[in-house]
Order: C-alpha cells, then structure tokens, then sequence
C-alpha cells in the first residue's frame, strides 16, 4: 500500500513520525507535511506566493518533504507534483488535540484529508487528546490496521474517515464508537487586555469542558473514554432543503 502521510502540527511533530514509523514496517509511506505548524488553518491553500519544499531528515526515523505551505497544499503538491505514483490513501495526523464538533470547520489535519477526497483517494484524519508520547505508538498500530481495512471495504468519493483518540492509555480506552459531528457551540471567549502602550489587545480561549447534547456524537464518545470514527463528506449541500428553498419563490426583479 503507498501512503501519502502529512498533518497540520508540521513536519517535526511527534505524531507525524509515529504514524511514519508503524505504516512504514508494512507499506510504503511518502511524507509530506507542512515545514512549520499549521494548527488551525482550516482548508486554505497558497495562492500568491511560490510553494517551496526541501527534504527533512529524522535521525534515522525517516526523511520527508517539508513545505512552506498549508496542509491541503501538500496534499495537492504531493499528488499533483512531488510523488512518483498516485498514493493508495491519505492519512493526516497524529494532531495533538481532538479535532470534534464544530472545530471539524477549522482544522489542518481534517481539511488535508477532505483534500485528498476531493482527488478520489481514500483519507483518515487522526487527531488524539493531548496525552503522553508513549501512547501515540498504540494510535499508530490501530490507525495502522484501520487504514489497511479502509483501503479494503472503500470510502464513497468526497468521504473520509475523522479519528479521534481519548486521553487515555490505549488500555483504558473504551472500544470503538461510530459517531456523528456534535455541532454543539465551544464556550468561546476573549480576554481583553492591555500593551505596555495602553493599546487593547485580545487572546482566545475556550472553555473546554462544555457539554455535547448528541450522546452518539464524536464529543460525547471522547468523554467516555470511546474511540469516535465519523464519515464526513465534502458535500455540503443540504439536500433535504432543496425542494422547500424552491418553493420560496426567488426571483430576480427587474429593476435590478
């Protein structure tokens, strides 16, 4: 199986070359990956600025292509340019922190593997609750054995797979939960305050211990120690409001 491996933390995370390190024992793996962290960046991709690459080497773990761009432009970059074949699957990860409910929207890691959907391949985003670096060579084995069992049964185009791991040890890990994307809102903020100029300034913060509402959603599988494996398509078309939208009589007027 040829792996095309890349993640929105960049190209020095720890995650990354825990993957690296397991897919390689069975398949062959390409890594591409951000050259810096990404975190947050969402689906953007670089438009007026050259992309640069260079290779990365890790002390014998593995070399790597780093690039000056956004985790959807490896992608792109990697399928279109860089590798020799098309990969079989995309995998994007390990994210040091969980990438559920609505910060589904605002993620590197899950909008690289949502890019390579939209090329056909099948895709896994794999994200973790910060927790010790010795639990990640479990994630590793496990997304190791889900990847091989995706590429079997297949993903319906503009589908993939979005992981998320528990903050525990894999021992103390529940099973494995099919789950839906809570869209329950984060209990956001900002703290205002004040530079040495007497200029204001804001940070953003996050309560993190708000409630998910759906108990089948992927929020709510995390807090139960569960394993959350939810579809997510790229189609974003509501569907079920279509034919009532056309019912509401829309026109353009002629003096416009």
């Amino acid at each position: 199986m040829k792996i095309l491996l890349t993640n929105d933390d960049g190209i020095y995370a720890e995650g990354l070359w825990a993957l690296q390190q397991e897919l390689a024992l069975r398949h062959s793996v390409s890594v591409v990956a951000p050259d810096r962290e990404r975190t947050a960046v969402g689906h953007g991709i670089t438009l007026h600025s050259p992309l640069r690459v260079h290779s990365v080497s890790m002390n014998g773990s593995g070399e790597g292509l780093a690039v000056n761009g956004t985790p959807a432009d490896c992608v792109k970059l990697g399928v279109l340019e860089l590798l020799a074949t098309k990969p079989d699957i995309v995998i994007s990860g390990i994210n040091q922190g969980a990438n559920v409910g609505i910060n589904i929207n605002y993620s590197g890691t899950v909008s690289a593997a949502r890019e390579a959907a939209l090329y056909g391949l099948p895709a896994i985003a794999v994200s973790a609750e910060k927790s010790p670096r010795h639990h990640l060579a479990g994630i590793a084995v496990f997304i190791t054995d889900l990847a091989e069992k995706t590429l079997e049964k297949g993903l319906p185009f503009g589908t993939i797979l979005n992981v998320n791991f528990p903050g525990v040890p894999m021992d103390r890990i529940s099973g494995v939960r099919v789950s839906s994307q809570s869209i329950s809102l984060l209990g956001d903020y900002y703290e205002k305050r004040n530079d040495p100029r007497n200029r204001p300034y804001y940070w953003p913060g996050c309560d993190t211990q708000c409630g998910f509402v759906n108990p089948d959603s992927d929020g709510a599988a995390l807090k139960d120690n569960y394993i959350s494996i939810t579809p997510i398509k790229c189609d974003m078309t509501d569907y079920g409001l279509m034919d009532d939208l056309k019912t509401w009589n829309i026109v353009l007027k002629s003096n416009q």
